[in-house]
């Protein structure tokens, strides 16, 4: 994966040198000699470090590192300080100012390789991780991109079946996969004809048979990873029409013989697409949608989640509201 250069940054020549002399085989460097030319060069340049010294005239290392911190365009940069200023005070300073670590003058090649070489790695980690969270934005939408307007509607439900798990008892890393993974559960409406999920009125049987073809669609997409959050969502995207009595699609699966995964985010589907309006209806009361839960109880939805969706009731309305100022501020997309 494509870095950016490294940014150093002395007013004396030297110790530039001896910075261009260690690193120059392995990476790009550019330099700037003072604390205004290096904000300059971090906006021109985009550097994935910053290599930076304290003591300089004007605007000291600590200053430039404060700028760059408070400047959105700049404030992911790591800075590591270069400098010969050792003592504990200094380093905590600097740690306060937001740098990420703290060389000592003079530098010795090997520590200076190793330390820039970490701090790549956890710059190329966060970009992964970055591209990671825009592919499943990215299927998530495209599930949606020629159905009716359905607003924030898969990254809200999300939300809810993230709270969902978390009050059964799922640990914080599975039911942020969850979250991850729920809004790719209608990946596979980008196989539906856009005249079928545009249809106004009541899907024919024929289209209706077309429509339930959506989960093995979705499905046969996301199964062609193996992390745990895209297996996640191949399972999701399988199975969260299946039905607690085992009238559901696309197998007629019953009970805990569906997913767990599938179960929490079919409820946490309904319950929103019953909340909002959408171009065939008005949204409901939140009065109608906790009665026509409670009846779909044992039928519909898995009896205990729903006992607990239902307890947890004022943390979902409260995700609601918080994402309805989202919708309102931001309008129909997804959370950056």
């Amino acid at each position: 994966m494509n870095v950016g250069p490294i940014l150093a940054v002395d007013d004396e020549p030297l110790n530039l040198d001896a910075l261009r002399q260690v690193l120059s085989r392995d990476h790009r460097l550019v330099y700037a000699r003072n604390g205004q030319e290096a904000l300059a060069a971090a906006l021109a340049h985009h550097p994935a470090l910053i290599l930076l010294d304290i003591q300089m005239p004007d605007m000291d290392g600590y200053s430039t590192c404060l700028a760059l911190k408070r400047n959105p365009a700049t404030a992911h940069i790591p800075v590591i300080f270069v400098t010969s200023m050792a003592d504990v005070w200094d380093e905590a300073k600097g740690f306060e100012c937001g740098a990420v670590d703290y060389i000592v003058k003079p530098i010795t090649p090997a520590t200076t390789r190793a330390r820039v070489k970490t701090h790549l790695s956890l710059v190329q980690a966060s970009q992964l991780e970055q591209s990671y969270h825009d592919a499943i934005s990215m299927l998530g939408k495209a599930g949606h991109y020629n159905d009716n307007d359905t607003g924030v509607h898969i990254w809200r439900m999300a939300s809810y079946a993230r709270e969902l798990a978390l009050a059964i008892g799922w640990s914080a890393e599975a039911c942020r996969d969850l979250e991850l993974a729920a809004p790719m559960h209608d990946t596979g409406k980008i196989g539906i004809p856009g005249e079928i999920l545009r249809k106004p009125g009541k899907l024919n049987g024929e289209e209706w048979e077309i429509m339930k073809t959506h989960t093995r669609i979705g499905y046969d997409i996301l199964r062609m990873s193996h992390s745990p959050v895209f297996e996640m969502a191949a399972e999701v995207a399988l199975r969260h029409h299946e039905k607690w009595d085992g009238s559901g699609y696309p197998d007629g699966l019953s009970g805990e013989g569906i997913p767990e995964s599938a179960r929490i985010v079919a409820i946490a589907d309904v319950f929103d697409a019953l909340m909002v309006r959408r171009p065939y209806k008005e949204p409901w009361p939140v009065e109608r949608v906790v009665a026509f839960m409670r009846e779909g109880s044992g039928t519909h939805f898995d009896p205990r989640l729903i006992d607990n969706f239902l307890a947890i009731l004022p943390k979902i309305m409260n995700l609601k509201e918080n994402w309805d100022v989202f919708e309102v501020t931001h309008g129909a997309t997804e959370p950056g």
